[in-house]
């Protein structure tokens, strides 16, 4: 299922024990995953705050669409770090212990989000400011993601790595639809408070990290060679494996352009009319989409057939950004999040499974920092584009573009990666 590179290595790594069957049965997983959800809950609560009190001083000042622009700065700002550090935080992954790393990371965010809480008790704090702190934020990311990513599968073991991989999206997910839910009624009543929670979310994910007895220490191979020659054999290996490379590449063109996280204050606010309350409806929809696809996934999970359900999936998720753009009713808007969760999540986890199972044990940090950096590429850069569509076309038109786009992406990657769309057992 994928191709094979010539490494400067001269040992390879040999894979991860068998395991059990189930991840539930391990209890180093069991605190991984509160870990995960309760971290995720915390960056929701502390996004949608951020978000919220962004648009809200940008439009004191600014009509709609230049106020987008900031909306649109925020994820800029969280982008650049992310494709500055990621690649070598990939490296760093496969040199370093990878738990170590990842409790690191949450600690900067909980850091973060403390900076937040104190520029909110300011009471008027300056847009630099919070910025700032969404950069450090960023870079927080780019080290943890892939040190997550590759840490779990020494946590599970390869029989379990499928159903674990659902298990995180359930726990990503829990965390995507409590935290946007919660934020947004949090944030009716209070700014600072909700920053706060965050905080308290990033502490107990520490604390759950800090219990887990599994060593997060890659094994390492042959002789040592540099980060930078770490970091090129793994983009060669992301480049010839062409399933690995369609599958991330897809997820980036098709959130860049379709993507309507940065949308929802907009609509919410300003067509729609819902206030902060219905905001947080429309960005929990999406989340609740998602979760019970992953639940459904954790029992069920796909094995034949993988790229074409995935292609079928990214479709979807195209058509439902159109339906949300040209729609005039938050019930509407929000069906079509839900539908557009559930779609997504399929391509997730078909594109994680791809991703884990076609990696060998010691290039995982580095071929899970690219998959992040385009992840993060399609997040926060689809933020600023979006912000830049506003700009142009009016948040309607920005999202009905988008719609357009992805299900044009889905014809062209048909053509471009054969192998993706034939692509048949995930196990």
């Amino acid at each position: 299922m994928s191709e094979t590179i010539e490494t400067t290595e001269p040992v390879q790594s040999p894979p991860p024990p068998e395991g059990p069957a189930s991840p539930w049965g391990i209890r180093d997983f069991k605190l991984l995953w509160l870990g995960r959800m309760v971290a995720v809950l915390g960056i929701q609560i502390q996004s949608s705050a951020l978000l919220w009190q962004v648009y809200e001083i940008a439009r004191r000042d600014h009509p709609i669409e230049q106020a987008s622009l900031y909306l649109g700065l925020v994820g800029l700002c969280q982008f650049l770090p992310l494709l500055a550090f990621t690649l070598p935080a990939g490296a760093m992954a496969d040199r370093r212990d990878r738990k170590h790393t990842v409790t690191i990371s949450v600690f900067v965010e909980s850091m973060c989000a403390l900076a937040f809480l104190m520029m909110a008790l300011h009471g008027d704090p300056p847009l630099w400011g919070l910025l700032i702190v969404a950069a450090v934020f960023g870079a927080a990311r780019a080290f943890l993601a892939p040190a997550s990513q590759a840490f779990l599968p020494m946590v599970v073991g390869r029989r379990a790595l499928p159903p674990a991989i659902a298990a995180q999206s359930i726990a990503f997910q829990t965390g995507a639809i409590a935290g946007p839910a919660l934020g947004g009624v949090i944030v009716g009543l209070s700014v600072p408070f909700a920053y706060a929670t965050s905080l308290a979310m990033f502490f107990i994910g520490i604390a759950c990290l800090l219990l887990i007895r599994t060593s997060g220490r890659p094994k390492l191979t042959g002789e040592r060679i540099s980060a930078v020659a770490q970091v090129r054999e793994g983009l060669g290996y992301v480049w010839k494996t062409k399933i690995v490379l369609g599958a991330i590449s897809l997820d980036l063109i098709v959130v860049l352009l379709a993507g309507v996280a940065l949308l929802t204050p907009i609509f919410a606010r300003d067509i729609l009319h819902v206030g902060a309350v219905g905001f947080g409806l429309l960005r929990a929809s999406f989340g609740v989409g998602a979760l019970l696809m992953a639940v459904y996934l954790s029992r069920f999970p796909i094995v034949k057939h993988g790229g074409r359900w995935m292609f079928m999936a990214v479709a979807v998720f195209g058509l439902c950004t159109l339906t949300f753009g040209l729609s005039k009713s938050v019930w509407l808007s929000g069906l079509v999040l839900f539908v557009g969760g559930a779609a997504d999540m399929i391509s997730v986890n078909i594109r994680q499974t791809l991703i884990q199972l076609a990696t060998p044990d010691h290039m995982r940090g580095r071929v899970s920092s690219v998959s992040m950096l385009f992840i993060g590429a399609s997040n926060e850069l689809g933020e600023a584009y979006s912000g830049v569509a506003v700009r142009f076309l009016g948040p309607i038109g920005a999202a009905v573009f988008g719609g357009v786009g992805a299900l044009a992406s889905v014809g062209v990657w048909a053509r471009l990666f054969p192998d993706l769309r034939k692509a048949d057992r995930l196990t």
